[in-house]
Parts: C-alpha cells; structure tokens; sequence
C-alpha cells in the first residue's frame, strides 16, 4: 500500500545527527557518514525530523511500503524503555494522531504486567502536561495572555531594565489573534540568543513583540509556520527580525519563517542576524 515516509536528499545530508534525536520511533540512524532510513514500519510520515535539519535534506515522499501498525511499533518501543515510550507517544499527540495515541496506550494496557515501568506514570506524562506544570483544568497562568508596559527610564533604576512588551514568549504558547502583535515588529529569536548576549533588551527587542524557539529541541515546528503566517495575514505585523546563533542546527529557525513568507498573502520584510557564541553581531541582512 502506499503511505508517507521520510526521503533523505544525500547530496545535502552532511551526517550532523539533527535529525536523529527527533525521530522518537528510531527510524532514522546516522550510517556512514549518512541518515538513513532504516525501518519503513517504525516511520511514521509524520516529519518530526524534517524542521530539524538544518540543510534541508528531509522531505516526505508517497511510496509502497508496509502499512504503519502501532500495535507493532509499540511493542518496539516498549524494550526501549518508559523514556521513549513517553516521547513517542507524546510526539502522536503533537501531531494530532489521536486514535494512534489511544491503539499505543491500549496496547501497554494490555500489557501492563509485563512492562518494566509504571503504566500511570506513562499516562500522566503523555495526558497532564498541565497538571505536572501546576495548572488546573481552567488554564496554566504561565500561558495567560498579558501586555507588558516597559517603565520609563529614571535615574534611580538600575540599568538594564526588561523591554519585554507582552507574555507568553514560547511560540508554542503565543496567541497570533493577541492584540498586541497586531500591527507591530516582530522579533523571532532562537531561545539561546538573548542569553548570549547582554544588550540583547536595549539594543534588539526594545520596541519589538517577541516569539522564542529552538529549532532543534522543539516539535512540531509545523505549528510555528502556520502561527507565523497567522502574525503575517492576519497580525499583520510590520517586519520580522530572526535572530539565531552560530550553530548549523540554529539555521532551522530562519528555515521556519521563510516557509511562512512563501505560504502567507501578504509580504513583509525579513531581517536576518546572526550571533556568535560569544554574543556579538556576525551578520546582519535583509533577505
């Protein structure tokens, strides 16, 4: 039968292992130099590992193969341990592949007296996030939307004071319909950015909303296009700065906004920087 599955481009794979960590049900593996796919079962189409290279190397591509069965990959996933059971049940649930998510849990139900770790502890992780963060059924307070006012400057502050204009910042938190991204310049920075460098706040954000995220450690960076291309039609934000650090795997961040300007109606300007580890300026363009 025919279904997705991951297709490696390699003439641009550079064997950098990006990918690898984000493949919860291990189909990929670096093999000579190369990330391979090695089990047709365990991919699941579903392209975790796509917005984690930083070369564009990972696609999905329709072609024969056995059908997906998680019943099968579960019982692979099980001899790997409570730790990757969590994470690729949680990475179904990212995706919305709900009735997946319930046929895996289903099977370690059935299971339960042979696995070698708590079924409950499974669940908990995989069904209440909110609850392990201390928030209730209405809402984490850590997600609420709030304007931010920046004090005015007074000689009796310290210096350094916070530029920050609204919360939450995680682009999986943020709301693009929230009123204060509407009409505003936008700062997309990676999550390491403002740690390196120090005028980060006077000399980046002061003026700007901001969105953070880690191309590498993030999922479902699909949800980061569609809520950028939201901040572009329909925000209408003014200009979009990205800013990432000199790493390869950064590079996915700038990757996630192009994608949103080819996708989104109107156009806006993009303005590129990148940091070095010791947080100074190596580039700055408009592309």
């Amino acid at each position: 039968m025919k279904r997705e599955f991951v297709k490696i481009d390699e003439e641009l794979c550079n064997g950098c292992g990006n990918c690898i960590p984000n493949c919860h049900e291990g189909a990929l593996q670096i093999i000579d130099g190369k990330a391979r796919l090695i089990s047709d079962l365990l991919c699941d189409g579903l392209g975790a590992c796509i917005g984690h290279c930083p070369l564009g190397a990972i696609s999905i591509e329709e072609r024969e193969g056995e059908e997906y069965n998680e019943t099968k990959v579960m019982g692979l996933m099980v001899e790997k341990g409570k730790n990757t059971v969590i994470a690729h049940l949680k990475h179904l649930k990212d995706h919305k592949e709900f009735d997946l998510l319930k046929e895996g849990v289903s099977y370690l139900k059935d299971n339960e007296q042979s696995l070698s770790f708590d079924l409950g502890e499974v669940v908990k992780a995989v069904h209440n996030d909110n609850l392990q963060m201390g928030c209730s059924g209405g809402g984490c307070p850590g997600s609420a939307e709030k304007s931010l006012v920046p004090k005015e400057d007074d000689e009796s502050m310290i210096s350094g004071k916070s530029e920050l204009r609204q919360w939450p910042v995680q682009m999986h938190l943020i709301n693009p319909q929230a009123g204060y991204f509407k009409n505003s310049d936008l700062l997309m920075a990676a999550d390491c950015v403002g740690f390196a460098m120090g005028n980060f706040h006077q000399d980046f954000l002061k003026g700007k909303t901001l969105a953070i995220a880690c191309p590498k450690l993030d999922s479902s960076l699909e949800i980061y296009v569609d809520k950028l291309t939201q901040l572009i039609d329909i925000a209408k934000v003014n200009t979009i700065t990205v800013m990432i650090m000199q790493v390869p795997c950064c590079g996915g961040l700038l990757q996630v906004v192009k994608k949103a300007i080819a996708q989104a109606t109107r156009k806006v300007p993009v303005k590129s920087i990148m940091i070095s580890l010791e947080g100074e300026v190596l580039s700055e363009e408009w592309i």
